[in-house]
């Protein structure tokens, strides 16, 4: 038995999230204009022959396509979900093995004069896929089964994209993993995540300081290592003694070390940090071998796992990622400069919102982006043509426009009346949400170079019918729920 959506052709579709589509597409058109206007070629607006004209082309058939897809009936989206995913993993299969190398990725399907991107289009069947399998009955996510399960549907395709060298649309995917929380995932999973990124930062930074038996980056993240491991006792447990005396108990061998050093005796403070580190471990197996209390092993595991992971981050970063994605790390990082190499887009791309100041150099005007300094100026990096063209201002709307368009999403998932349409809205805010945070953070220089557009700003018709499909099946989603 399943908790079915009860499908009501009464209700109608949110007016606001259509407005600011329309608004966002019309903006996007005339941003793509903007960015490959040629001051020496200078072409009219609707040129199908320049990527204007081909954008508008794909606008067209975008609302085509929307129209239709508020016309199907919701149970379709329901019924064939999981061979939504069957095809989209296979065309991923084949594009993977018939695809021609373009710009050091594979992700392209050539059919004649229409090039389409599969991946782009695994946003909403990964969606669709995950809203099906939480839409069954009785379905707990943290039993073992239904937690594989639901894991194989976001990773698989990962894997997929990433062997055809499309890492950032890859870590797209990795963004349901709030639709996973929503749904009961522990927010320890999610604080894991976020503590792994923390570390690899600190141990990729900090390598090249050498202290003793660990670096610089290392040490510190030992410490954070030992803290979160007592704050999690605290947080989990509610014991606050034992917070602070794990704390106080690693800090001895950081203590002994320093009152060494006022004797003139070299101290190793890598070393060090590894005596903290197994104390505190200790400290824990002992807690939980006394209370039998399995958190504290849980919390163990988090501890070992932790360092092990750390100690993996340099062979991941020099042996697994490639030397254009090492150089675009280290660049984000401001390890390296590289301004004539993987830094030269985000350097460019600052001058030009830089130079934009508070109100823009008129539409049109911008020097940087006409004058082509900026690569992928419409596509990944459109939002420095709004920066030089707006200025700070301009940009500035822009970005709470989007703000009140993910928090509109998040409005209608929570309103859904059932678990197939939260769960498939929560998609749609991840990817949105994702999707924005990346590429503005790499257009601005904190993010590394990522290869993700702008939603419905950048040029291209995958991304565009992509997106496209993503929204508007939700928002038929939506208008079909059950009302009060």
């Amino acid at each position: 038995m399943q908790n079915n959506i009860e499908v009501e052709d009464k209700g109608k579709v949110d007016k606001v999230t259509l407005f600011l589509y329309l608004l966002f597409v019309i903006l996007g058109w005339l941003n793509i204009y903007a960015a490959s206007y040629d001051l020496e070629n200078a072409t009219g607006m609707f040129d199908l022959s320049t990527r204007a004209g081909s954008q508008l082309i794909w606008i067209g058939t975008s609302l085509l396509l929307a129209f239709s897809l508020l016309k199907i009936e919701v149970s379709f989206y329901e019924t064939y979900s999981f061979l939504f995913y069957l095809i989209g993993i296979f065309l991923l299969i084949v594009t993977l093995i018939v695809a021609q190398e373009i710009n050091g990725s594979r992700s392209w399907l050539i059919i004649g004069p229409v090039r389409l991107q599969p991946a782009e289009f695994m946003k909403f069947i990964i969606s669709l896929a995950l809203a099906k399998v939480f839409n069954a009955y009785d379905f707990k996510l943290m039993e073992g089964r239904n937690l594989l399960l639901v894991s194989s549907i976001i990773l698989v395709p990962t894997i997929l994209v990433i062997l055809q060298s499309e890492t950032g649309t890859a870590l797209v995917y990795l963004s349901f993993i709030l639709v996973l929380y929503r749904e009961g995932l522990p927010g320890g999973v999610l604080f894991m995540g976020v503590a792994a990124i923390v570390y690899f930062i600190l141990g990729i930074r900090f390598s090249d300081e050498q202290i003793g038996m660990l670096s610089k980056g290392e040490i510190m993240a030992v410490v954070l290592i030992i803290i979160f491991s007592a704050a999690m006792v605290w947080g989990y447990l509610k014991r606050r003694k034992t917070f602070y005396s794990i704390l106080l108990i690693s800090s001895i061998p950081f203590v002994a070390a320093y009152i060494l050093t006022f004797f003139s005796l070299s101290v190793d403070w890598g070393m060090v940090s590894l005596i903290a580190l197994a104390i505190t471990a200790t400290h824990l197996l002992y807690l939980f071998l006394r209370y039998r209390v399995k958190t504290y092993f849980y919390i163990f595991l988090f501890l070992v796992v932790s360092f092990a992971f750390l100690e993996s981050t340099e062979y991941a970063f020099n042996d697994i990622l490639q030397p254009h994605q090492q150089m675009r790390i280290k660049v984000a990082l401001g390890m390296e400069q590289d301004l004539s190499g993987a830094g030269y887009h985000v350097g460019q791309s600052k001058i030009a919102i830089g130079s934009g100041g508070l109100t823009g150099k008129g539409y049109l005007n911008g020097t940087q982006t006409k004058l082509k300094y900026v690569p992928e100026q419409d596509t990944d990096f459109i939002f420095c043509t709004i920066g030089e063209e707006h200025g700070f201002l301009g940009s500035t709307l822009i970005l709470i426009l989007f703000t009140v368009f993910v928090l509109r999403l998040l409005k209608l998932a929570e309103r859904q009346t059932s678990t197939f349409g939260r769960v498939y809205g929560y998609g749609v805010v991840s990817v949105f949400f994702f999707h924005l945070l990346v590429n503005i953070g790499m257009v601005i220089g904190i993010m590394p170079v990522i290869g993700i557009p702008l939603p419905f700003f950048s040029y291209g018709g995958s991304s565009l019918w992509g997106f496209t499909i993503l929204l508007f099946i939700f928002l038929r989603i939506d208008k079909s729920r059950r009302r009060a």
